[in-house]
């Protein structure tokens, strides 16, 4: 699919995928809103991956997980930016837990800084 924006049933809903593929994951996937016919949030999965829900090596979006990832609820295996922020390597958000963590509330294993900082530094 390339950009292919739609309505149906009420249900907003938008998918770009590039023609460009590692394996099977595409080098871009941007997608949001729900799918037609199942009426299930779309998941982008690609290695930019831009959506709602985004899973890749690079993932941002609303809940977003993979190497770096920058989303409201991120999960990164490198890097994770967000409002409640989960990484094995440098974490910034309100929420965060890290090796590096900086945030309201955060969580470090080797540097905290933050409103409740809780960390060896």
């Amino acid at each position: 699919m390339n950009g292919i924006g739609y309505r149906s049933y009420g249900a907003w809903s938008y998918e770009y995928r590039s023609r460009w593929a590692i394996g099977s994951w595409p080098l871009v996937h941007i997608c949001g809103g729900a799918d037609p016919i199942t009426l299930r949030p779309r998941v982008a999965r690609g290695i930019l991956a831009i959506g709602d829900i985004a899973i890749g090596i690079v993932a941002i979006g609303g809940l977003a997980c993979g190497f770096i990832t920058v989303a409201g609820c991120s999960l990164g295996m490198a890097a994770a930016i967000g409002g409640v922020a989960l990484s094995l390597g440098p974490s910034i958000g309100g929420v965060a837990v890290g090796s590096v963590a900086i945030g309201g509330v955060a969580i470090g294993t080797l540097a905290a800084i933050g409103g409740a900082a809780f960390g060896p530094n």
